[in-house]
């Protein structure tokens, strides 16, 4: 009798955490595609006409969605994950549970905010984040269940990347010219921010802009062709090398196209420390690095000259923006002024010549000043706690994957200290979903150390 009853109870144990797995992994996929917008501009902003909630089914398969749909869906992830999540990990208790502190101060800074508005939309998202965060440290802990989480990942990516070619080859010019035909003519009001969005031939395919496309990039090539390469069942090193060489090639065009500066020389970046893990000989090794080396930069500066030499006013602009967060965060060092709202503390003192910022351009120094120091020690501990114990468990006999996931977060915490990754739910919530997938595995070996094949 208990053998008859232990395969259907045997079946669940398998197949139900891989399916999980597998409509995670359809979240994080989705989420890359149609949860693009910082919930800030959601909130007394005309952008916020373009993530209101569908009403067609065009809307639905070509529009964005607004962050609202995603908290639903991660709140019903959370409690599906329920019933298959496995409360075991080897990570550093501290690490486990500083991402719940960090939450609650961002919720006691909300009390003092300056805009209740903008605090609770950037706490949701936050919330969202640290959900993700713990569906991948306790909800993929499994060694089967990171397939089945990566593949819609993947599918995701290589749609990204399509709509991504898409725009640089006559997408934009159509999306322009349907703007100003059919929606100038209609708008009281246009910031300026947006028509210089319209007006760039910068690609963002379906991120928010093109600098959230460079994050999605730095982020999640690593990993996806790390999974490629260890696929050694699955595929021939001929169809893994094909297969990886056709992903790397529209990836790093869509990066090129997206006119990304840091996103350009942070590939550059990762490239290097991809190549010191080989095990190649010396002196092959320092050719290679020295071969990437001369043509990122040769390409870097031929790319960019241009914006150099007017001034890079991208560059100024950020100083500007950092030097306000940090007087702000001196003048408000407990609380903050509440997350998100960097704006308003902008726009008091903001020179009346300077672009509107609604966001930092530095997520940990953003942290200082929407939440004070706490929430920046917070925050900043939790993402250096999480590349350090993750690189020290390549130290234990490396795999492709795991040091896939290390690089790609690696790059992503790096572009945070020049951009607004955190508070774009396409970039933050993957990157959640894989430091808690990364540090979920620690003590684990998956695969084979990295080899030169």
């Amino acid at each position: 009798m208990v053998s008859q009853l232990n395969p259907p109870e045997t079946q669940l144990q398998t197949w139900g955490p891989r399916i999980f797995s597998c409509l995670f992994g359809a979240f994080i996929g989705l989420a890359l595609l149609k949860f693009s917008t910082p919930p800030v501009f959601t909130v007394s902003s005309m952008i916020a006409e373009w993530v209101a909630p569908p009403t067609s089914g065009i809307e639905w398969l070509l529009g964005q969605w607004p962050p609202v749909i995603g908290y639903w869906l991660v709140g019903g992830l959370g409690l599906l994950g329920l019933a298959f999540v496995r409360w075991q990990t080897h990570a550093p208790r501290l690490l486990v549970v500083l991402p719940i502190a960090w939450l609650m101060w961002q919720c006691v800074a909300a009390t003092q905010s300056v805009d209740a508005a903008l605090s609770g939309a950037t706490f949701k998202h936050f919330a969202a984040s640290v959900v993700c965060f713990y569906l991948g440290l306790f909800g993929l802990n499994r060694n089967q269940a990171v397939a089945w989480f990566l593949w819609p990942i993947m599918l995701a990516f290589v749609a990204m990347l399509v709509v991504g070619f898409s725009q640089h080859f006559g997408g934009l010019e159509q999306t322009r010219q349907y703007f100003f035909t059919y929606i100038y003519p209609t708008l009281k009001t246009v910031p300026a921010d947006l028509l210089k969005r319209i007006a760039s031939d910068r690609i963002s395919s379906t991120s928010f802009y093109p600098n959230s496309l460079a994050g999605a990039i730095l982020l999640l090539l690593p990993p996806m062709l790390a999974w490629i390469f260890q696929a050694r069942e699955q595929f021939t090193i001929g169809a893994r090398w094909l297969l990886g060489g056709l992903l790397a090639t529209g990836a790093l065009g869509c990066l090129y196209w997206s006119g990304s500066k840091g996103g350009w020389l942070l590939a550059l970046l990762a490239s290097l420390v991809a190549l010191m893990q080989f095990k190649f000989s010396k002196r092959i090794k320092v050719i290679l690095i020295g071969v990437v080396l001369a043509l990122g930069l040769a390409g870097f500066a031929w790319k960019y000259a241009g914006f150099f030499q007017r001034g890079a006013t991208s560059v100024v602009a950020r100083f500007d923006y950092w030097r306000v967060a940090w007087d702000s965060a001196v003048a408000n060092p407990v609380f903050g002024t509440g997350p998100g709202t960097f704006s308003v503390a902008y726009a008091k003192v903001k020179r009346p010549e300077s672009e509107m910022a609604r966001l930092t351009h530095n997520d940990y120094l953003q942290q200082a000043s929407d939440s004070g120091f706490p929430g920046f020690i917070f925050y900043t501990a939790f993402i250096i706690g999480v590349l350090r114990v993750g690189y020290s468990a390549l130290g234990n006999g490396p795999s492709r994957l795991r040091f896939g996931v290390w690089l790609g977060l690696f790059a992503w915490a790096l572009q945070a200290l020049v951009e607004f990754t955190l508070y774009v739910p396409s970039v933050a919530w993957p990157a959640f979903a894989l430091a808690g997938w990364l540090l979920g595995t620690t003590g684990k070996r998956f695969d084979k150390p990295i080899t030169a094949d």
